[in-house]
C-alpha cells in the first residue's frame, strides 16, 4: 500500500478539503482548455488525444484531466521516472522536462509528456504534466514495425527547458526528424502553455492557503478516496475470477491469435489483478509498456469499485496490487515496436470485466468494439501541392450492455474516453477526402434483455492519391455478451475500388495501400455485446428498437421471439405464445 502524504498541518477541516478538491479539478480543466485552444494538429484540438494533470513532489497522481484513461498509470510513472533520473538536488525552478520513452510512458513515440516542477520557498511541491499525441515524429509512415526504431524519434528523459534557458539543440533535432515541422513547433509550444497554466494556477492554490494545509487536504482527499474504493472492494465475494479472450493477430503472423487471460483475486478489502498469463510480447506492433499494463488494472478497478469518486487521484488506487511480469503484451521491453499499443488493453479491461461477472454482475459491463478504427493516411493535396497527413476516425461503436441497462451506441473506445471522432467538414476541409456516409449499423448490438449498443460506419471516398493504413483488431473476436446475452458485430474495414462491390469485398487489416480517386474505404466499427437472455427483453423495447432501424424485423422474430403486425406493434398473443414454447 502507497505511504500517504505526510504533513505537519494535521487534518484539514471539510471546508478547506472541498476547496482543494475543486480547485484542482480546476486546474486541470483549464490546462486542456488551453492546449486544445493552441494546438495546431485535429488529433488534439479535436480528438482531444492528450491528458494533463497534477501530481505530488514524489509523482503520486493528484488529479488528471482524462483524455486518455490508459494514461492514469503512465503520467505518473513518467513524472517519477523524471525525478529518480535527476534526483531532487538535480530539478530547478522554471525547468521543464521531457520525454516520449514509449517504454516509460507505456504508449508510443507519438505521445510527447512535458513536466514542469512546482517549487514553493525553494522545495520541491507538486508537479504539472502534459501528455499529447503528435500525428508525426520521423519513423516509417504505414505499414507494419517490428521494433521501436523503425517508429520515430526516440527522445529520452531531458530538459527542454533549464531554468529560463530552452534546449535550442533540443528543438532543432525535433524539427530535423519531423515531416511537418511547423505543425509540430505548434504542438509543443501548446503542450508548453497546458503545463505553464497548471504550475501557474496550482502555485496560486498553494500561495493563497499555504503549502501545508494545501498538501494536507490532497492527503485528506486521497486517504477519502482510499476509504471509498476499500468500501466497495469489500462489497465483493472473496474468490479467485479468471477469464480469457483473444486478439486476431499481431499485425504479422496473420491468423495467429494472441491469448489474453487474466486472474482477480479478492480478499477482504483488497484486489489483486494477475496479468501473468496474458501473451508474451509480439512481433508486430500491438505492444505497450508495463504503465499500460497497471493501467489496464487501474481502469478496471476503479470502474468497479469508485466510478464517480474525482478527482481520479492515487487513493483510489491503494488498495489494488497488480501482478505484471515484464515481457507481455501489456509489459513490453525494448526494443518491442509500439506504435499500435493502445489497441490490446481495452480487450485486457474487457476481459476482467468478464472475469468478475460471477461475483458482481451489476457492476460489470459486456464487451465493447474495442478498437479505435482509424485510418491514417498520407500523401500530396493537389490544391497545393504540400505533403499532409490525416486521418478518419476514432469511429465510434458499441458499447456492451448491463444488467440494468442498454449500452451506449457510436461511443469512442475505452482507451480513448474522452477522445471525439473529427467532424467530417474539418476532415474534407483539409485533405482530399469526401466522407458519403456516417451512420448507425443497424443490427450490430448484441441481443440480450439489454441490447448491446450499435457500432457506425463510415464511409470514405478519395479524391486524388492517397495512402491508407488501417491496422484494426478485434475483427475476429467479436464483442461478447453475458450471461446469455449474444455477442455484437465485429469491427469490419475493407476498401473497395471504384466500380467494385462493397459487398464482394474481404474484411482485413489494411497495410498502406493506396487509394486512387474514387476508391471508398470502409470503416464499420463493431456492436457492443448483449447482457441477459433476448427472450427476456420487454416486447415494447424491441418493437420499438425495430421502428428505430435499431434491430432489424427478423430479428425480432427469430432472436428476441417477438412477432410484430404489419404496422410494427407487438403481436402480445403470438408472442406469448412462442416465448412460452
Amino acid at each position: 500500500m502507497n505511504t500517504p502524504l505526510k504533513t505537519a498541518a494535521g487534518q484539514p477541516d471539510a471546508v478547506l478539503t472541498e476547496i482543494i478538491r475543486n480547485g484542482v479539478l480546476a486546474v486541470t480543466e483549464e490546462m486542456k482548455t488551453n492546449l486544445m485552444r493552441t494546438a495546431y494538429n485535429m488529433i488534439i484540438y479535436e480528438a482531444l488525444d492528450f491528458t494533463v494533470g497534477l501530481f505530488t513532489a514524489e509523482g503520486e497522481t493528484i488529479s488528471i484531466g482524462i483524455g486518455l484513461p490508459s494514461f492514469i498509470r503512465g503520467m505518473a510513472n513518467t513524472v517519477k521516472a523524471k525525478l529518480a533520473y535527476y534526483g531532487r538536488d538535480g530539478i530547478a525552478p522554471g525547468d521543464i522536462l521531457v520525454t516520449n520513452d514509449a517504454y516509460i510512458t507505456g504508449s508510443h513515440l507519438n505521445h510527447f509528456t512535458f513536466s514542469q516542477p512546482v517549487f514553493v520557498n525553494g522545495e520541491l511541491t507538486a508537479w504539472s504534466c502534459c501528455m499529447a499525441h503528435w500525428p508525426d515524429v520521423g519513423g516509417s509512415l504505414g505499414g507494419v514495425t517490428s521494433d521501436i526504431y523503425s517508429e520515430g524519434l526516440q527522445i529520452p528523459i531531458l530538459k527542454y527547458r533549464d531554468g529560463e534557458r530552452v534546449n535550442e539543440d533540443l528543438v532543432r533535432i525535433i524539427r530535423t526528424n519531423v515531416r511537418l515541422a511547423d505543425r509540430a513547433m505548434g504542438d509543443l509550444r501548446a503542450q508548453i502553455v497546458a503545463v505553464s497554466t497548471g504550475h501557474k494556477r496550482f502555485t496560486e492554490l498553494l500561495q493563497r492557503y499555504g503549502r501545508e494545509p494545501v498538501l494536507a487536504a490532497i492527503a485528506n482527499i486521497m486517504d477519502r478516496s482510499e476509504a471509498a474504493a476499500r468500501a466497495r472492494t469489500r462489497s465483493i465475494p472473496d474468490g479467485v475470477y479468471e477469464a480469457e479472450s483473444f486478439m486476431d493477430d499481431d499485425g504479422l503472423d496473420i491468423g495467429s491469435r494472441v491469448p489474453i487471460k487474466v486472474r482477480v483475486i479478492k480478499k477482504g478489502d483488497e484486489l489483486t489483478v494477475d496479468l501473468s498469463e496474458v501473451s508474451p510480447q509480439v512481433r508486430g506492433f500491438f505492444n505497450s509498456g508495463p504503465s499500460t499494463g497497471y493501467s489496464c488494472a487501474q481502469v478496471a478497478y476503479k470502474c468497479l469499485t469508485s466510478p464517480t469518486d474525482y478527482p481520479i487521484n492515487e487513493g483510489s488506487f491503494r488498495p489494488l496490487k497488480v501482478i505484471l511480469p515484464e515481457g507481455t503484451v501489456v509489459s513490453a521491453v525494448k526494443p518491442a515496436a509500439m506504435r499500435k499499443w493502445m489497441t490490446f488493453p481495452m480487450t485486457v479491461v474487457d476481459t476482467i470485466f468478464k472475469a468478475m461477472v460471477s461475483a458482481i454482475p451489476e457492476r460489470t459491463i459486456a464487451a465493447h468494439h474495442a478498437d479505435l478504427v482509424i485510418a491514417m493516411f498520407h500523401g500530396i493535396a493537389p490544391k497545393d501541392g504540400q505533403f499532409f497527413i490525416g486521418f478518419v476516425g476514432p469511429t465510434g461503436g458499441g458499447w456492451g450492455a448491463k444488467k440494468t441497462e442498454d449500452g451506449m451506441s457510436g461511443v469512442v473506445c475505452s482507451n480513448d474516453g474522452d477522445t471525439h471522432n473529427s467532424p467530417c467538414e474539418q476532415l474534407e476541409s483539409k485533405y482530399p477526402i469526401l466522407i458519403e456516409r456516417h451512420a448507425l449499423r443497424s443490427g450490430s448490438g448484441g441481443a440480450g434483455k439489454h441490447r448491446g449498443g450499435l457500432g457506425t460506419e463510415v464511409v470514405v471516398r478519395a479524391r486524388a492519391t492517397i495512402s491508407v493504413d488501417v491496422q484494426s483488431d478485434r475483427m475476429h473476436c467479436a464483442p461478447w455478451g453475458l450471461e446469455g446475452g449474444h455477442a455484437g458485430l465485429p469491427n469490419v474495414v475493407f476498401v473497395c475500388p471504384k466500380g467494385e462491390d462493397p459487398d464482394a469485398m474481404v474484411t482485413a487489416k489494411i497495410r498502406s495501400q493506396r487509394l486512387r480517386v474514387g476508391d471508398r474505404l470502409y470503416l464499420r466499427a463493431g456492436g457492443g455485446g448483449g447482457f441477459g437472455l433476448p427472450e427476456e427483453r420487454e416486447p415494447e423495447m424491441v418493437a420499438h428498437d425495430v421502428a428505430q432501424g435499431y434491430v432489424e424485423a427478423n430479428q425480432a422474430a427469430a432472436v428476441y421471439k417477438v412477432q410484430l403486425t404489419d404496422e410494427g406493434l407487438v403481436d402480445v398473443a403470438a408472442t406469448a405464445k412462442v416465448r412460452s414454447a
